[in-house]
């Protein structure tokens, strides 16, 4: 009993020992400075699958654009930048939000018999939108757990251009290039990476400025239809994955 009661005070001495050493920290060791950069500004990198809703017209016979594409949704890349003007306390920060983005689809042309003539036409979108964005991040900043739910809100326009082997197409005369308008909504929730290591974090927080690097996934509802009207529909509604910076 006098061994292992010496045996368990010794292994006990040893975990404080190492606890004071810092032997089982992840990352890089954080520091003591209190230093921490003003937090203005957040830049999404985005990424989503994209298949726009030009079938979903009201009175549109047949599926065009499946027939002319087909099923399967095309890569969406795009960036976001937030205006991070006011902290609510105990809440987060809210701001405007300005999202531009970039996709593009082609098929090869056939002739009435169905065989490849090799010209190829394509539909190019370019979805902007301009919308107030709600960050939650008291749970984080607060209470350290690693969530940071977000929701968005407001308007869209959507640029696009079909295109055929002489450039932009025309379809009887009229030429086959526009913007589409409507609403803009989003809900998601990011991971700060932070959380994995604090002392690497306070490391760039210094020298770039950039205080909370965080992934995160999203869904969002990009209704380009003319506010109900007659539009030609190139919004979609998907989700979207990618990393943001705050500084």
């Amino acid at each position: 009993m006098k061994r292992a009661a010496v045996a368990v005070a010794a292994v006990v001495g040893l975990l404080f020992f190492t606890r004071d050493a810092h032997a089982f920290e992840l990352g890089t060791p954080e520091t003591k400075s209190p230093y921490r950069s003003a937090q203005n500004f957040a830049l999404e990198i985005r990424v989503s699958p994209y298949y726009p809703q030009i079938d979903e017209e009201p009175g549109l016979q047949g599926q065009p654009f499946k027939t002319s594409f087909g099923a399967s949704p095309r890569m969406f890349l795009g960036l976001e930048l937030d205006w991070q003007f006011w902290r609510i306390p105990g809440v987060g920060t809210i701001g405007p939000g300005l999202g531009v983005g970039f996709v593009s689809m082609s098929r090869t042309a056939r002739t009435v018999s169905g065989r490849e003539s090799g010209d190829e036409y394509g539909l190019s979108i370019y979805p902007l939108y301009l919308a107030a964005v709600l960050r939650i991040d008291t749970l984080w900043r607060s209470f350290g757990f690693p969530l940071m739910p977000y929701g968005k809100a407001g308007v869209g326009v959507g640029l696009w251009e079909a295109s055929d082997a002489t450039g932009t197409a025309r379809f009887g005369g009229v030429k086959g290039s526009g913007a589409s308008t409507g609403t803009h909504a989003a809900v998601g929730v990011a991971l700060p990476l932070d959380f994995f290591d604090r002392g690497a974090s306070r490391t760039m927080d210094a020298t770039t400025g950039i205080n909370t690097t965080s992934i995160y996934l999203e869904y969002y509802w990009l209704s380009l239809n003319g506010f109900g009207g007659d539009s030609f529909r190139v919004g979609t509604s998907t989700w979207a994955a990618g990393m943001v910076f705050e500084f």
